[in-house]
Formats: structure tokens, sequence, C-alpha cells
């Protein structure tokens, strides 16, 4: 069935291209073309596709039981859970099932801490322009970007924005109602923004000197992405509660939510749930991920190539400066700010049979598989130049 004829919902301004396999960075269409894939199925295949040990995991696990719910225990939810919390801060795990349904919780959670504690005025969270937590009612309205938001009716109540990443504008928004602090320590949706290590030191202390809570998204730049197992770990902070997603299921749907013992116990039976969240599945996938991200040196290699990659990405700005003005992000999750539209240089690489993700702030983002090749990465770099120099022409040519 056509794309014009198509019963499916459309939602999407989707490419005109139908993968049928993949290997790797790797995918390969319908009509036997491969392209270098450098979105990860925006940053979800962390280990590229069709990864032996995730696809022997899963094929595993299929065999045994794929679903009970979460009315009974499941040792496979058990196993990742004890993963998680020796890698982390934490000392409690929620599973579900996507970034924003984990951004859900978190909020909840940050809520109800204070309910419990005695404090139930304090609902409101602070969170950045820019920022990116889901597409569910409450985690646009956390956002507060309001395109997203329009024709949805009320949003939820209870959620502010900063305009800048200002320690003392934070400071002002905080009040006797202030729940906590919702970050994300690199922003994707939003244009691949690092907010620095001083920043969430400083939101740290602030939570502390306020007796607020800091929730952390690391959906995207979690599980790696950035060199470390979570990004906040560049920092030196601790937060409170922490959502992921994305790279924590290489491909498999699968979120989760991270919390020290006081911020999760609060949770109580009947607070929340997922009836397909934690199933043998996905659990027995992002347990194999995670044995391969904190494999001795997973992580070495992730920061080898991202020095690797940014290096020659500097160079492509110094050469093509009509095109690109900014170099942004930390490790494999790159952002490109752009000079002419965003989706002219995605499409212009597609042609190239190279995939990439556009952003914010008109930025392009790529976002490699994490055990990315060198090789690989000056195939991604050719194809830029291509791009670059076809786009250059089409608008007359010269830097």
């Amino acid at each position: 069935m056509g794309l014009n004829n198509s019963h499916i919902m459309p939602t999407y301004n989707r490419a005109d291209l139908r993968f049928v396999r993949g290997d790797g960075a790797w995918l390969e269409t319908d009509t036997g073309e491969k392209y270098l894939d450098f979105g990860s199925g925006i940053a979800v295949n962390t280990l590229g596709h069709a990864h032996p040990k995730l696809t022997a995991a899963l094929t595993a696990q299929s065999e045994k039981l794929w679903h009970v719910s979460n009315l009974y225990e499941i040792p496979e939810q058990e196993k990742l859970a004890t993963q998680l919390c020796d890698a982390s801060f934490a000392d409690l795990v929620f599973f579900n099932n996507s970034g924003a349904e984990a951004a859900e919780v978190m909020i909840k959670a940050m809520r109800k801490f204070h309910a419990v504690n005695g404090a139930p005025e304090k609902v409101t969270l602070i969170g950045f322009d820019g920022a990116f937590h889901g597409r569910t009612l409450a985690a646009l309205a956390a956002a507060g970007n309001q395109a997203y938001l329009d024709g949805f009716g009320p949003a939820p109540q209870g959620f502010v924005q900063c305009a800048e990443l200002s320690l003392a504008a934070v400071e002002k928004l905080i009040d006797d109602t202030t729940a906590g602090i919702l970050i994300e320590p690199v922003q994707g949706e939003g244009g691949v923004r690092d907010v620095g290590t001083e920043f969430l030191r400083g939101l740290r202390s602030l939570c502390d000197k306020h007796g607020i809570l800091l929730g952390l998204d690391e959906v995207q730049c979690g599980i790696g992405r950035t060199g470390k197992l979570f990004a906040h770990e560049w920092a030196d902070i601790t937060p409170d509660i922490m959502a992921i997603a994305k790279g924590i299921g290489g491909g498999f749907p699968l979120g989760a939510v991270l919390a020290r013992q006081a911020v999760g116990a609060v949770m109580q039976p009947g607070s929340h749930g997922s009836t397909y969240g934690g199933n043998p599945l996905g659990c027995a996938v992002g347990s194999a991920v995670l044995d391969a991200v904190l494999a001795d040196g997973f992580l070495a290699h992730v920061d080898q190539m991202a020095i690797y990659f940014r290096q020659d990405l500097a160079r492509l700005l110094d050469d093509y400066g009509d095109i690109f003005e900014d170099l942004r992000g930390r490790g494999l999750m790159v952002g490109l700010k752009c000079k002419p539209q965003n989706q002219q240089l995605v499409a212009a690489l597609r042609d190239e049979k190279f995939l990439s993700v556009g952003a914010g702030d008109n930025v392009l983002r790529l976002l490699p598989p994490l055990n990315v090749t060198q090789g690989e990465i000056d195939l991604a770099i050719s194809a830029l130049e291509a791009a670059c120099e076809k786009l250059r022409a089409q608008n007359g040519g010269g830097k």
C-alpha cells in the first residue's frame, strides 16, 4: 500500500525508505541499498543492528517466556534492576516501556515524595527551555514547548521553565510550592546542548539548599552515549531520581526510573503500574546491553571514537563555515548547528546513503552506535563532505 492511502495515522513525515535488515552500523532497504546509520533509531541502537549478543538474549528468552505481568515476580527484572543499581547511584528501579513513561513516573514520584513527607503543597517542577521529556501531556507540560501542546486542551499544571542555564535564574523560580528540578544533562531534541558539569553541580547544591529533588532525564544521553554510563557522572553528582530508556533496550522497547531509596520507596502498591513494563523479553535484552556497555574497554572505545570523530568534525567546521557554525554535545552524542535549514542536510546526507537526525535550534544530530569503528567514522566524514559540497553548489558556491 502506498504512502497516500496508508491506514497509518499521518503523525510522521517519513522518508521514502523501507529498511528490511541491519548489521551493525548498516541498514539495507527492500531494494538492496545500504545506508550507514548514524541516527541509531534516535539514540536507541546502542550496539547497532542485529548484534549477536542481543539477538541471542532475545531468542533464548523468547523460547522460555514472553510475558506474565507484574502480578508476579519476574527474575529477569530482578537481575536487570540489580545490575542498574550496582552500576549507579540508585537503590530502586521501576520498569516501563519508553522514555515518556519514565518521565511520567519521575514526575509522579518527585511530587509523591513531598506529599508523603508532609509537604503536599510542593508540586511544582522547574524545567528548562529547549527540554524534551516525551509526548505524553505531563511530559510535554514539563518541557513547556507550546507547539507540541497546541490543540490538546488544557495542559497539566505545576510546571515552570527557566529560560536560561543560569543558577541565579533557577533560584528565583524556587518557592514554597517547588518539588524539584528536572533536566537533561545533554539536551537531545532541543539541539544537542550540553548543560555543563558546573551547572549540574550548581543544581545539586540548590536542591540540597532548598530541600527539593533533582530529577535527571537521561533517556537519550544515558547508557554510555557520552562516554560514561550516565552523563551526570562527568559532573560527579548524584541525582535523586532519573529516567532512562532508548539505549538500555538496544532496540527493544524498554524504559526505567532509577531512584534513591527515600524517593523510590514512596511509590507503594497502587501508586503506579505498567502492564508490559519489565517483561522478561525486555529485561533479558536490557541485561545483555548493560553487560556489553560495562565490559572492560567498551566506554574507553566510546571516548576514543568520540575524540576521533570530533577532531574531523572540527576540521569540517573550518572547511564549511558557510554550512556549519557550531559543534555540540558530548561523547558520541553529536550536534552540528547548521546555517542552511537542517533538514536540507538530512536530505542531502540521505542522498549519500547516510542517515542522520534533525534536532531543535537548527541542529543536525549524529548518533552512531557506540561500537562504531574508525573506518565507519571516516565514511561518515566523507558523506558529510559530499553533502556539504552539493549544498554549497546549490547555494551558489564559495565559503
